[in-house]
């Protein structure tokens, strides 16, 4: 189904979108800053830094709105235990979700018993949350991103995920297609990188994604917001930058 302005709403919308926090310079101001954004805007999650899991969690108490952190973030090539700590702490604190890196070198090394292992232990150390697996296909070729969701599928993840956001490239319109057509039905897809206005999100959307990470929450909500009320986008006079 094709998904333009005119058939769905702010309030669904919101709920396909995890806030992203995780720029490394980041102040704790700015945290509680946007974990107030994704409450106002009730949105899926916020992703935030391991380090203010705690934070995000008391702040967004009864919001309805969820924690989620990364493992292994941005590069993937920490060691199985040290993502699986991680992991276990985040869950220890409240996070409901885990965005983990694959190991990228395995992967085009074609270690995949390695990288489903990888994926696998996180999984679990998760006891039940959902783990997204961030492949950042910017450097992968076709082939190795098949091989990459099929690994996260055997493992039991809950989402696959095109990138971090700071890799050289983000989410395209075609390796949301590949992916979603990868991975069966109780596998979902997730897009970040770049995701930075209403049309794409729509665009990805159509494709079959279900969950994006994005900075530019506000943009995207009140574009669509707008858009119902008065036909037209917002007015731009500058891109929106961030993950």
């Amino acid at each position: 189904m094709e998904l333009t302005p005119g058939n769905v709403t702010v309030e669904q919308v919101a709920a396909m979108i995890d806030h992203s926090l995780l720029r490394p310079e980041l102040t704790t101001a700015e945290v509680e800053a946007g974990c107030a954004l994704a409450a106002r805007y009730r949105v899926a999650s916020v992703c935030v830094r391991p380090s203010d899991v705690g934070l995000a969690v008391g702040l967004l108490g009864g919001s309805g709105v969820l924690t989620g952190t990364v493992a292994g973030f941005p590069h993937g090539s920490t060691t199985t235990a040290a993502k699986v700590a991680e992991t276990r702490e985040a869950i220890a604190a409240g996070s409901a979700e885990i965005d983990m890196v694959l190991h990228i070198g395995r992967l085009r090394s074609r270690d995949l018993t390695y990288v489903e292992a990888d994926i696998a232990a996180v999984v679990e150390a998760a006891e039940g949350a959902a783990v997204k697996v961030i492949l950042e296909n910017a450097y992968l070729t076709d082939d190795e991103k098949v091989a990459g969701c099929r690994a996260a599928e055997r493992a039991g993840a809950a989402f696959v995920k095109t990138s971090t956001g700071f890799a050289p490239g983000g989410a395209t319109l075609a390796d949301v297609a590949l992916m979603r057509a990868t991975v069966g039905p109780s596998v979902q897809v997730k897009a970040a990188g770049g995701v930075r206005t209403l049309d794409v999100l729509l665009e990805f959307a159509s494709a079959g994604v279900t969950r994006f990470g994005a900075t530019a929450t506000a943009t995207i909500l009140d574009d669509l917001a707008h858009r119902q009320r008065h036909g037209t986008p917002v007015p731009t006079t500058s891109a929106t930058s961030g993950y």
